[in-house]
């Protein structure tokens, strides 16, 4: 018994000495979890490092790991409330709708106005509706030709704009508990105080269902001009599908040279609306009166365009334009870019300008049929592409006075006084019949329209003031000299 516990002891000692297998390989497994464990604390210890010291000691390939301080991009978070003009807090006087009249750049004249109108009464300005019901038809909602973010946006520090009234004022609207009518136009900012504002707080929702020309031109305070200024320079942004494609038509143009931008107005709208027939066939001219006519709202139906002519009242014809631009030495490999919709007469009417210039073009004729087949059939973004490729030109050329015209040369004065030649039409009216007629030779018609028109090139100038008359006085829009940066200017004043 003694010789079998002695044995029983040894054994047990050389088992203590001596591990069986299995006992070492969970030592050495635990050994290796220890350190991996250990390797791994330190490498991530290591990375938060070297992400903390940023860009001056981190490796590039670190850059952008996650962090405790980061998003799992690691890309700051641009908070965009912080980056926009903090908004103006006001007591809201209620809400003001408008419905804008007429086509693009009448419409858009009119939306700086009613910022400007809302600025002033303190209250909450809609979204503007665009006119839909006009002769051009365009269906386009506002989004779809401006940017509605950046208008709403940009303008914060002034006014609230909102997409459409709150749920208890829509329900106020749909039950007629609310008040529409047509401002006077022309009226001063008191006329808006004194006869506006009171109907706002009475009616809580006010509707304005004409827009056009219902600011004045003069006599308004700083503060006002500049912010029309602001909105039309600034807040009224092209959507940027309509950017995109009229970056693209001003790359094909710059790609060839420079170029000139004709706003043609001799559309059949125009010449029906403005009873102007010159070089037109009996049936053409017949076919217009019809549709003058056919319009109720264009009110003047009885027209002598003879006399019209006569008075520079009329849109110059392609030929009269024809003749103009080579007596002020216009190179003939000058491009010509159309800026109008479908001339009438077409291609019979457009053959004197097209000898004289043969690098005549269109939007039409610069793009592919499927760039422009979102734009069919909606004029107002057609006019928007043109728009864009006026204010681009190193020339522009308005044929008749129009809204476009007088928007754009603004514009222009803005962008640094571009070259815009302001045409007097009524002395190049009976210069091109003396020509004609075999009685003034061409030097002299040239001289003579070349010093005519030395100091109608957009220059610094201030605005016509005629009181009691503001549709024969200078446009706000063509001439915002309160807006302009102009050494000259500001010493006269």
């Amino acid at each position: 018994m003694g010789c079998k516990a002695a044995a029983a002891m040894a054994l047990k000692a050389d088992k203590l000495r001596f591990p069986s297998v299995a006992a070492v390989a969970r030592s050495r497994m635990m050994r290796l979890w220890v350190l991996r464990a250990t390797t791994t604390v330190l490498l991530w210890t290591c990375v938060v490092q070297l992400t903390a010291t940023g860009d001056t000691w981190g490796p590039r390939v670190l850059r952008g790991w996650p962090s405790c301080r980061m998003a799992p991009e690691a890309v700051p978070v641009v908070d965009k409330e912080a980056a926009l003009p903090p908004k103006r807090i006001y007591r809201n006087n209620g809400y003001l709708m408008v419905s804008c009249n007429g086509g693009l750049n009448q419409m858009r004249a009119a939306i700086c106005d009613m910022v400007a109108i809302a600025r002033h009464l303190n209250v909450t300005l809609i979204v503007p509706e665009l006119d839909k019901t006009s002769f051009w038809n365009d269906p386009s909602e506002f989004q779809d030709i401006f940017d509605v973010e950046h208008f709403i946006n940009s303008l914060r520090g002034e006014v609230r704009i909102v997409r459409e009234l709150p749920p208890r004022m829509k329900r106020r609207v749909e039950l007629g508990m609310f008040h529409s009518m047509p401002p006077i136009s022309w009226s001063d900012i008191s006329y808006y105080h004194n006869q506006i504002l009171p109907l706002v707080r009475q009616h809580k929702v006010l509707h304005l269902n004409r827009t056009d020309a219902r600011l004045a031109n003069n006599g308004l305070p700083l503060d006002i001009q500049k912010l029309r200024c602001r909105v039309n320079y600034g807040s009224l942004k092209f959507t940027s599908q309509i950017e995109e494609l009229g970056r693209k038509v001003i790359k094909i143009l710059r790609k060839n040279g420079p170029f000139l931008v004709l706003h043609l107005r001799y559309e059949m709208d125009m010449l029906a609306f403005s009873g102007c027939t010159e070089g037109c066939t009996r049936e053409e001219a017949d076919e217009l009166t019809r549709m003058r006519y056919a319009y109720p709202w264009w009110k003047e139906k009885v027209i002598d365009s003879y006399v019209k002519r006569k008075d520079g009242l009329c849109p110059l014809t392609p030929e009269e334009i024809a003749l103009v631009l080579r007596a002020l030495d216009i190179d003939r490999s000058m491009q010509i870019y159309i800026a109008a919709g479908e001339i009438y007469g077409g291609k019979r009417r457009m053959a004197s300008l097209t000898s004289a210039y043969p690098n005549v073009v269109r939007k039409e004729t610069l793009l592919e049929p499927s760039d422009l087949r979102f734009f069919q059939n909606h004029s107002s973004q057609m006019a928007a592409l043109d728009y864009m490729v006026s204010l681009e030109s190193d020339i522009f050329v308005p044929t008749y006075d129009g809204n476009m015209a007088k928007v754009v040369e603004g514009h222009r004065r803005f962008m640094g006084f571009k070259k815009t030649i302001l045409l007097d039409r009524k002395l190049i009216v009976d210069l091109v019949d003396r020509h004609k007629s075999g009685s003034l030779p061409w030097d002299e018609f040239s001289t003579l329209i070349k010093s005519v028109h030395a100091n109608r090139m957009g220059s610094s100038s201030r605005r016509t003031v005629i009181l009691d008359k503001p549709k024969e006085e200078d446009y706000f829009y063509a001439n915002p000299q309160e807006c302009l940066r102009d050494p000259d200017l500001l010493r006269a004043w």
